[in-house]
């Protein structure tokens, strides 16, 4: 392998993106667009709940008891109902996710030490946001209830009761349970693999639409030759598209990076060589820029959003797919950077996914300039 041949390729290829700034605009601009977006737009937290409540009782305790949700930053209290009528038509037209209907005898069972039943309807058609209304209705009814309870020992003993158990909870890594600091990571690693992709699955079917590709056929630039030089412009996009990330991550979005930031770019590398490897594989074999863009598009944002954890846990995937997510490379990547981003760790926890990243990098490049040395046969 020549050097010289190779630093001409990608000199070559260098002075095509320069000629096209619109293609170098969106390399660099689309990476940005999508991480604004989707930073700012998806998001798994829930809270200001909308509420509706009909208070039948309208006593102090039943007041009381409304006030541990109208007080919650979990809930946002839309108004109150006098029927079942009113309470039906909030739900319909989706001014409310959950209403609360307390009974007209709720303080006469509370001070006579009953059971008082209180009905909490929600909105079903999200299940997983209703899961998690039913959880804050049920974590605040249960503080309620240890409230009275406390109290009314207090009255039988005449002394001050404590509870029997205290949990103090203390969550490590995202101590503000915000659902950026889970996304935004896992998000860098699926924008990257789209564009690191997308960037390199025009370049060789591009060469065969415009007719170069045979010119370029009959110098002694050999296959590997073609191939790298033809990664080493696209590798420094990418990395520029990873650094602007990272800083949008912690500067923008306020998300901490706990890990070494050298490993972060090591590991960054190590994948955008595999997918930019990746879609020259598919610019050899599709030949046409449409086609090649689409199947860049298919194989890899889609299993990558769905199939990599980034959104959903592998771990609740059926058996059967949860075997098909360990050929997908986002998998790795997306375990790699939220292991350094949210808990700091570093290669000796995280070598088994760089370890698979290397090997996937090496065989889809080996495989590229393999197919390519066919076709120039």
């Amino acid at each position: 392998m020549s050097l010289r041949r190779l630093w001409a390729v990608a000199r070559k290829e260098g002075l095509h993106i320069r000629r096209d700034p619109r293609s170098l605009g969106l390399a660099i601009g689309i990476p940005m667009l999508m991480l604004l977006m989707f930073g700012y737009a998806l998001t798994l937290d829930v809270d200001r709940v909308p509420l509706v409540t009909w208070d039948q009782s309208g006593t102090p305790v039943s007041r009381d008891y409304l006030a541990e949700f109208t007080g919650s930053r979990y809930f946002s209290f839309v108004g109150a109902v006098a029927n079942y009528r009113e309470l039906e038509r909030a739900i319909d037209r989706r001014d409310a996710l959950i209403a609360v209907v307390i009974p007209p005898d709720f303080a006469r069972r509370i001070e006579a030490g009953e059971a008082a039943p209180v009905q909490a309807i929600v909105d079903g058609s999200d299940s997983n946001t209703a899961a998690i209304v039913l959880g804050y209705t049920q974590a605040v009814t249960a503080g309620f209830n240890q409230r009275i309870v406390l109290e009314q020992v207090q009255r039988l003993l005449g002394s001050q009761a404590a509870a029997p158990m205290e949990l103090r909870p203390r969550v490590w890594f995202n101590a503000d349970l915000k659902s950026r600091n889970f996304i935004i990571p896992g998000l860098i690693a699926v924008i990257m693999g789209l564009i690191a992709a997308l960037l390199t699955s025009l370049t060789i079917a591009r060469e065969w639409e415009r007719g170069t590709m045979e010119q370029l056929i009959s110098t002694p630039v050999k296959a590997p030759e073609i191939i790298l030089g033809k990664l080493v412009p696209y590798f420094g996009i990418g990395m520029l598209d990873v650094l602007i990330a990272v800083l949008m991550a912690v500067f923008l979005f306020a998300v901490p990076l706990r890990g070494s930031v050298p490993l972060l770019f090591a590991m960054a590398a190590l994948f955008i060589v595999g997918t930019l490897s990746q879609g020259i594989l598919i610019s050899t074999l599709a030949r046409q820029q449409l086609l090649a863009s689409q199947i860049a598009m298919i194989s890899t944002f889609l299993p990558a959003f769905l199939l990599s954890g980034f959104m959903f846990a592998i771990s609740n995937m059926p058996t059967v797919v949860q075997a098909i997510t360990y050929i997908v490379p986002a998998r790795y990547f997306v375990a790699l950077v939220k292991g350094i981003y949210q808990r700091g760790v570093g290669l000796e926890t995280l070598w088994p996914d760089a370890v698979f990243l290397l090997v996937f990098s090496t065989v889809v490049a080996g495989a590229a300039i393999a197919k390519f040395r066919k076709r120039l046969d």
